[in-house]
């Protein structure tokens, strides 16, 4: 939190510097931010970490919209297609989550995928209930659900 914060002060003075308050150049000096911290990591025990994020954040972007496509193209065909193939069910998902926060984003990351949604979280937080639309195969599922947390609580660690 504290790199992201130096990040966005060190982006600021670069666009007060150059004199242009334009998109292009906010996003140069986030980048030119991002390189100084990067830089300077093995100084300040605080930014340790700081260049490893962005592109963990890049990528889970990338796995993240592409699980979104292929789940709405699933639905999609599904709806469309006279026979349909939907096979709906609740399973219960074991957490590695472990705060508030990362069970929420989890969850919320799992509702955003059509064909599933999150139900509710076990009192001791350890398991997450799931409703989804194709339960065809529990042990598929549940390992590209595990996938998706294990790569969004990345971004955290």
């Amino acid at each position: 939190m504290i790199a992201a914060a130096w990040n966005l002060m060190l982006a600021f003075a670069w666009v007060v510097l150059t004199g242009d308050f334009s998109g292009r150049n906010l996003l140069a000096g986030l980048l030119f931010g991002y390189v100084v911290l990067a830089l300077m990591q093995s100084q300040v025990p605080a930014l340790a970490g700081h260049a490893q994020r962005l592109p963990r954040l890049i990528l889970f972007i990338g796995f993240f919209l592409k699980e979104l496509v292929l789940a709405n193209f699933k639905v999609a065909f599904d709806i469309i297609t006279p026979p349909w193939y939907m096979k709906p069910g609740v399973i219960a998902m074991p957490l590695k989550a472990t705060s508030e926060f990362e069970i929420a984003f989890v969850a919320n990351l799992i509702s955003l995928t059509p064909g599933t949604l999150s139900l509710d979280v076990s009192d001791d937080r350890r398991v997450l209930y799931i409703h989804a639309m194709f339960l065809d195969d529990e042990d598929e599922l549940r390992r590209s659900l595990a996938e998706l947390e294990h790569r969004a609580l990345e971004l955290f660690h």
